[in-house]
């Protein structure tokens, strides 16, 4: 489909070259990056916590509800 595929030559190549160009910043880059997965990671476990006592307490009160 494509007339040009780089291989792993050019794929080198291109690392270098970023290596290069973002080299001083590149640990900052990653530190941010790391910091931003473990925030999202966060926000999903809260949130299915929230949404899991959501639903134990609807649980709870339709169990409640049964009784009478």
């Amino acid at each position: 489909m494509f007339a040009f595929s780089p291989g792993p030559l050019e794929f080198g190549v291109i690392l270098v070259v970023m290596l290069l160009l973002f080299g001083s910043r590149l640990p900052n880059v990653m530190r941010n990056m790391g910091r931003g997965i473990t925030e999202f990671k966060r926000g999903i476990k809260d949130t299915k916590d929230d949404l899991q006592k959501t639903i134990d307490k609807e649980d709870s009160t339709s169990d409640d509800s049964d009784d009478s």
